[in-house]
């Protein structure tokens, strides 16, 4: 594998078996580069240009970033190992068979993308915003979770159960995902006021 360098990180940039290692990236173009089987470990990303980028049989070891804008990107075949990210801005992704190992991310945005088999495992999670999402497959393993955004979302065959859970919205699109019997009662509340019940002693 090469080694690459930030003058790789460029519009377009067709970066194939590439490692980047040790690197402040802050502030580089990537829009729409396609990352193939490349190695990015112990990297300031913050505020690395992400639009349209393709990150394909890669993996991401120790990298930072306060800020991270990837909107409309393509995630296959990823692990992301003790990142440390503020807002991972995702929007209108497609996230195929992506794997997040430890570490911290505040905001993961993925708003009106496609999900399919995603594992958090051991994540400190601040938002995850799924809303309006298509979400297939995903699994949750004891994660910290402060918030879960799954308004109007559509999940199948999600895993919830290992997330510790602090506050939920769009509960009413939680439907297609597994919870322990803990976490219902705790969302029995917000259930019953999205059904209209009125609970009286």
């Amino acid at each position: 594998m090469l080694n690459g360098d930030a003058y790789d990180l460029e519009p377009d940039a067709d970066l194939d078996g590439l490692a980047f290692r040790g690197l402040d990236l802050t502030g580089r173009d990537a829009s729409r580069a396609r990352f193939l089987d490349c190695e990015v470990e112990d990297c300031d990303l913050d505020q690395v240009t992400m639009d349209g980028v393709r990150v394909l049989d890669t993996t991401w070891t120790g990298v930072r970033a306060g800020a991270l804008p990837a909107p409309s990107s393509t995630w296959r075949d990823v692990t992301l190992t003790g990142v440390r990210i503020g807002a991972l801005t995702a929007f209108g992704s497609t996230w195929t068979r992506v794997h997040v190992v430890g570490g911290k991310i505040d905001y993961l945005d993925l708003r009106e993308s496609t999900v399919d088999e995603l594992r958090l495992e051991g994540v400190t999670l601040g938002d995850l915003d799924l809303s309006h999402a298509r979400v297939r497959r995903l699994t949750v393993v004891d994660c910290d979770l402060r918030r879960l955004d799954a308004t109007q979302a559509r999940l199948v065959a999600c895993d919830l159960r290992g997330a510790r859970l602090r506050v939920v919205e769009g509960v009413g699109s939680l439907g297609g995902a597994q919870v322990t019997h803990d976490q219902l009662l705790d969302l029995a509340p917000l259930l019953a006021h999205h059904v209209g019940l009125v609970v009286e002693d």
